[in-house]
């Protein structure tokens, strides 16, 4: 529990520095902004199925995303991981909504003038969702679909959080906060999972994430440091206003942004792989002298 804690920890702060020097720091708007003037890469020449990830988004999808989730974990009879992964769903979107709208304000430092107007995006709606639903249904699918399911759900994270800044609706900050936030929510859900699980839960190792939880780590480490050197490249050139900027250092900045979002989906997803085992471990079935009825047996499971 100590170890879900301390992610949970460690989301909240990485949040509040993203939000801090993202918004609050000239550099750090500059840095965004380059990345969005470097974004017609992205737009020529896969803006038609990143268009399509955009829009299989909205409230009912949404919806449909809480009801998926839900009734697999039901059908599974793990009441309880039903209730926490809908919580986890719901309460990132909540939390996106409510940062956006009523707690963050963005700064207008004159880095970024023709969109002062539209106010503050951090942090992307279309990510959170995206990311909320690939971590929910990893948890709630039994250990055998949760592999392919984890990286198929990380890359399309990954695929939603690029859309959105090859769209030009939100900043690589953005996608970088709602990561954060779902990671955050996850760990949060997973404390509650594991002081909600009964004395017949079975934690063991043999049920660890394997080639899934490699592929994520290996992937989201070697993304994220790729996108993090092409970011400090541009950043140490950022000595002209971005209009005056060349194309090309606008295009690092774009392609650096790209790797660093998709290195962050993995990483998300790696993070929740090392302790799903713990967080929703094997609930052996009731042999046939067990006289607790099955119905009272699995009201605390998680």
């Amino acid at each position: 529990m100590a170890w879900l804690a301390a992610l949970a920890v460690a989301n909240l702060v990485l949040l509040l520095l993203v939000v801090k020097y993202s918004i609050g720091t000239i550099r750090g708007q500059m840095l965004d902004t380059v990345a969005l003037a470097g974004n017609s890469l992205g737009r020529v020449r896969f803006g038609g199925t990143l268009n399509t990830a955009l829009d299989a988004i909205s409230v009912a999808s949404l919806v449909l995303v809480l009801l998926v989730v839900g009734l697999i974990a039901l059908l599974r009879r793990r009441f309880a991981l039903a209730v926490m992964a809908v919580i986890l769903v719901a309460g990132s979107v909540a939390t996106t909504y409510v940062l956006k709208y009523y707690v963050i304000t963005r700064t207008d430092l004159g880095v970024d003038p023709e969109r002062a107007a539209a106010g503050n995006s951090l942090p992307s709606g279309h990510a959170t969702a995206a990311a909320a639903f690939a971590v929910g249904l990893v948890l709630v699918l039994p250990k055998g679909a949760r592999g392919i399911a984890s990286l198929l759900g990380a890359t399309y994270a990954a695929i939603v959080g690029v859309a959105t800044l090859s769209a030009g609706w939100h900043r690589p900050s953005d996608v970088l906060a709602s990561y954060l936030i779902v990671g955050g929510w996850a760990a949060a859900a997973g404390l509650l999972l594991v002081a909600l699980q009964r004395p017949g839960a079975v934690v063991s190792e043999r049920d660890r994430a394997g080639l899934s939880l490699a592929g994520t780590l290996v992937g989201g480490v070697t993304l994220l440091g790729a996108g993090v050197v092409a970011l400090a490249l541009t950043f140490n050139r950022m000595s002209v206003p971005v209009e005056e900027m060349s194309s090309r250092l606008l295009t690092l900045g774009y392609m650096g942004s790209v790797a660093t979002i998709t290195g962050a989906a993995y990483l998300m997803m790696a993070v929740v792989l090392v302790t799903v085992h713990r967080v929703v471990p094997q609930i052996p079935a009731p042999t046939s002298g067990d006289q607790t009825p099955l119905v009272t047996a699995s009201a605390g499971a998680g």
